[in-house]
């Protein structure tokens, strides 16, 4: 088999990384590929191996040879999966690689929304501890999150992971399942509408797909209804936030602190509302990229080509 990555680099630039998939057939490693060299690379290929770049139908129709495609993530929308089922062609991804990740970035996110080391630290370092009297500085409000309500949109692996983390805390748990999934009457996480998550949680957590049912479900409307001490947290879609709505309610005051690790475009744009909006902490989509999440991935990609190859894949989508 002919085995091309077209963009290998953000989970390892080093193409020696890639040779496990060497049993299976030739590899052709590309740490990034533009949309419009695609075809070109993609061309004779039997697998092709993506992150990020886009497969359209239009590209679909010119790969006659293509029969397997593995996006080295959990999101797939990359890939047009109907044009590709339609042709005959498999579509694997990889779950549960980086839930513990997720949701240990989740809490890094919330505990510097709550107690700023960072800013306390760089106080220090500035002199302005060791210049005052006092034992004790305080830079910002600090937060306790016992007793806290953490409201999680999206109770999949992650958002279990997260809530039982939440619990650890000392934190009650609500959740709202956006797939419409009526929970098992032995689950001890209420569930709750969308506008009531809002209203009760202190904490709000995003960790659902991004479907047209859930683009843009964070919204003016439902920001209104939130508690002004309340922090929104997404480690999940950028576009499952309308960012200026976001960014005017921080500004406003309508809601305490916002952190998210994804943006609706990524990397983010110069002119991004949330670059300017008050008491947000924004990351570079690192939740996932952990060394040891990233090993998994890697290894269960591997095991997708493998699958494959042997004429029984796993993890097909679609």
């Amino acid at each position: 088999m002919k085995i091309v990555v077209l963009d290998g680099r953000t989970l390892n630039d080093d193409p020696r990384a890639w040779s496990g998939l060497e049993p299976f057939g030739e590899v052709s490693y590309h740490p990034v590929t533009a949309p419009e060299d695609v075809l070109e690379r993609s061309a004779g290929a039997d697998v092709l191996i993506v992150n990020k770049c886009p497969i359209r139908e239009a590209t679909l129709a010119k790969l006659p040879d293509l029969k397997f495609i593995a996006v080295t993530a959990t999101g797939f929308d990359c890939v047009d999966v109907a044009a590709a089922k339609d042709r005959g062609v498999v579509v694997s991804n990889v779950r549960g690689y980086s839930t513990d990740s997720v949701a240990q970035l989740t809490f890094a996110l919330l505990l510097e929304l709550t107690l700023q080391v960072g800013v306390h630290s760089n106080a220090v370092f500035a002199g302005e501890w060791a210049s005052q009297p006092d034992f004790s500085i305080r830079k910002t409000p600090l937060v306790e999150l016992a007793g806290k309500t953490m409201g999680i949109v999206g109770l999949g692996q992650i958002g279990r992971k997260v809530a039982g983390i939440a619990e650890a805390f000392g934190m009650p748990v609500i959740a709202h399942r956006p797939s419409g999934r009526t929970p098992e009457p032995s689950d001890p996480i209420p569930a709750v509408g969308l506008d009531e998550l809002f209203e009760r949680a202190d904490v709000i957590s995003l960790h659902c797909p991004l479907t047209p049912a859930t683009e843009g479900m964070v919204n003016a409307d439902r920001l209104k209804r939130a508690r002004p001490t309340a922090y929104l947290l997404n480690t999940g879609r950028g576009a499952l936030i309308v960012e200026q709505d976001l960014a005017d309610a921080l500004n406003a005051g309508t809601i305490a602190g916002a952190a998210v690790d994804v943006v609706t475009r990524e990397p983010i744009a110069p002119d991004n509302p949330l670059l300017k909006a008050k008491n947000c902490v924004i990351t570079p989509h690192i939740a996932w990229a952990t060394g040891e999440a990233r090993e998994r991935l890697m290894e269960a990609t591997v095991a997708n080509v493998a699958a494959f190859a042997a004429g029984k894949p796993t993890n097909v989508v679609g």
